[in-house]
């Protein structure tokens, strides 16, 4: 498959990556027909989808099962009216009819919108009104359902809502009044014919609302091409073949899903594996692992730094080949840790929902532990600071990538739809901004440093949250933190942590505890980083996505 869009199909060295990756780009594509149909001609009988939950049900479903399925999921809804262009928003938490809606709007050139089970009404009325949604396909679940009926008075363009239940699992029951139910009624369409034109490369596939890390979420678009650029994501950064099996934890209501769960696992021919659980337990985690013999695994950091600290014997792990981490970057004692429990690297990649990965580990470099990698060679990348003036290594300024709207890489977004004003301040004079933070070293390796706004200005100093974080993360007693900046009279600002503690030193939370903290990162990094205060808490405040909300506790300290 991955012949048929690239001209050069492996890779040996960063060299060879860096000169030969060129996409071959065909004139209309659209990855349900082009990647997923061709699947089910060449290979109807492998696996494309192993569906478990928490109770033990279980779905399997081969590439020829699964073109079926989406052809009729496409024909159903059409059936309610849905057609091209209409933006159609899924509230399906990691459901199996996710992937089944996910195939079957882009067949009908609709363009998607993903978003959280935890949305409140106030957040779907944004939504709705910000891009004019025309149909709500969610899980039939009280709180969704109810947040879903709350909005719909101030949704006038949403004319279509869809309900679905796990009948499939024995738990059928009525869904609530104006809703269609989808388990009652996507068999019984007619057979799906397929429209005659369905998409450009530049329309419009898929829609993000950004995880709101700070202010309102933007909306972020994607064209069609948007699927290919997760070629190299799960192919190469994944290191995916047809032989794997491969896990991402995410919620499918962001962009990690698609990183992981989707796009690039399906171009390299693997199984995608989706657990769908309630709530995160490192234990039931594992264990699935190792049930299923997972081959592939990828997580954000906070999902390894809670693995690792259960006992690894107690789980068949041997089938597990390669992993990888993305969303924050990865404390170097984690992955130290990790290494000696499994023996496996774990490689870091880096992206935004207005990109796929930008850099990034890939298998033909050795991982540095706590770097991002380097650029993937899809997208030019350059580090500029504040002057806009080119850095040095060493020297630590904005991640930009070098792009213009007729010339613009496989897989960067479209803009933010409907506001120029925000995507000019983002996206000018062939610079797209990123607003993150890095540095790089003199091998070409980048190393983050926080988000614009967490960088910490102490007495003179700029303090990256990162680097207090990493140093932190070295002491047995933290199980995550996050650093932020607290207003002082006299130093401007000044460092604070606060740290979630393992359960076996949360009675020992007190004085004498933070002193030792303080000390430990004094002695980890240079002196004037340390935090001068520190607050214990069970959890920190973090998007959907996994994210740490910096923002959240800078907020709630300057309210006090």
């Amino acid at each position: 498959m991955v012949e048929r869009f690239l001209k050069q199909t492996s890779f040996s060295s960063v060299e060879d990556y860096n000169k030969n990756l060129e996409f071959i780009i065909p004139e209309h594509f659209n990855f349900a027909y082009d990647v997923m149909d061709e699947w089910a001609k060449e290979a109807p009988e492998k696996l494309a989808l192993l569906w478990t939950n928490d109770e033990g049900a279980e779905i399997r479903t081969t590439f020829a099962q699964l073109k079926e399925q989406t052809d009729q999921a496409a024909s159903y809804l059409q059936s309610l009216g849905i057609q091209k262009g209409d933006p159609v928003m899924l509230i399906l938490k990691r459901r199996y009819e996710w992937w089944l809606c996910m195939l079957a709007l882009c067949k009908l050139g609709a363009v998607v919108i993903p978003a959280t089970h935890m949305l409140t009404k106030h957040d779907i009325v944004y939504r709705c009104t910000r891009a004019d949604i025309t149909a709500i396909i969610c899980v039939d679940d009280e709180y969704v359902c109810k947040q879903v009926q709350a909005a719909m008075p101030e949704c006038p363009t949403v004319k279509t809502l869809v309900a679905v239940n796990e009948a499939a699992q024995g738990k059928s029951h009525p869904v609530p009044e104006g809703f269609h139910d989808w388990e009652n009624e996507w068999k019984k369409t007619p057979k799906f014919q397929r429209p005659e034109h369905i998409n450009d490369n530049d329309d419009t596939m898929l829609m993000y609302f950004t995880s709101g890390t700070s202010g309102e979420p933007k909306m972020v678009a994607h064209d069609y091409l948007y699927a290919m650029g997760h070629l190299t994501t799960g192919v190469f950064w994944h290191n995916l073949h047809e032989g794997s099996l491969h896990l991402t934890v995410a919620d499918t209501g962001w962009g990690k899903a698609v990183w992981g769960k989707f796009y690039g696992q399906w171009f390299a021919g693997a199984t995608v594996f989706v657990f769908d659980h309630e709530k995160f337990n490192a234990d039931t985690m594992l264990r699935q692992m190792s049930k299923y013999h997972v081959t592939s695994f990828c997580a954000p950091p906070t999902i390894y730094r809670f693995m690792i600290r259960e006992d690894f014997s107690k789980y068949d792990l041997s089938s597990l080949e390669y992993c990888c981490t993305a969303g924050e970057a990865l404390n170097p004692a984690v992955f130290d840790h990790f290494k000696q429990l499994t023996g496996l690297t774990i490689y870091e990649g880096f992206g935004q929902t207005e990109t796929t990965m930008t850099l990034g580990t890939m298998p033909w470099m050795k991982a540095k532990p706590g770097s991002m990698g380097m650029p993937n060679a899809q997208y030019k990348i350059g580090l500029v600071k504040t002057d806009g003036t080119l850095c040095e290594d060493g020297e630590k300024g904005e991640i930009v990538v070098y792009a213009t709207p007729d010339k613009k890489p496989v897989g960067l977004f479209k803009g933010y739809y409907r506001d120029e004003e925000l995507t000019e301040k983002a996206w000018n004079n062939g610079v797209y901004h990123t607003g993150d933070v890095a540095w790089r070293d003199e091998d070409g390796y980048y190393w983050f440093e926080g988000r614009i706004d967490d960088v910490i200005k102490s007495s003179g100093y700029r303090i990256g949250p990162f680097e207090v974080e990493s140093a932190l993360m070295t002491h047995p007693a933290v199980v995550e933190c996050a650093i932020t900046g607290v207003p002082d009279d006299i130093r401007g600002m000044v460092v604070k942590a606060t740290v979630v503690l393992g359960k076996e030193w949360k009675d020992k939370a007190g004085d004498e505890l933070v002193k030792e903290l303080q000390n430990h990162v004094k002695r980890e990094t240079a002196p004037y980083k340390y935090p001068r205060i520190v607050e214990f808490v069970d959890e920190l405040p973090k998007t959907i996505s996994g994210k740490i909300r910096r923002v959240e506790i800078r907020n709630k300290d300057n309210n006090k």
